[in-house]
């Protein structure tokens, strides 16, 4: 009753796969690594760093979750068409 694996799915870990767990693991990384950022110094426009070091991870957080998910679309639609391919 146990089923073989299906040897034409290709590889589930791929560079593509691992870029788009770095670009949605780097946020947690910056904010939970609280020691890098816990200071005033260097100011910027009068707000100490720990607030504007957390306001630009806001920005980086939104860019690298776009970028993870045109990845995710571009590896999908890749593997869809190797399935539809294969099977032609």
């Amino acid at each position: 009753m146990s089923q073989a694996p299906d040897s034409s799915r290709g590889p589930v870990v791929t560079p593509t796969r691992v870029v788009i767990g770095v670009c949605l693991l780097a946020p947690f990384v910056a904010m939970l690594w609280v020691g890098s950022y816990a200071k005033t110094d260097p100011a910027f426009i009068g707000i100490p760093f720990f607030y504007w070091y957390q306001m630009l991870w806001v920005l980086i957080s939104t860019a690298l979750t776009v970028i993870a998910y045109k990845l995710w679309q571009r590896d999908q639609r890749a593997r869809a068409a190797a399935k539809g391919g294969a099977e032609r």
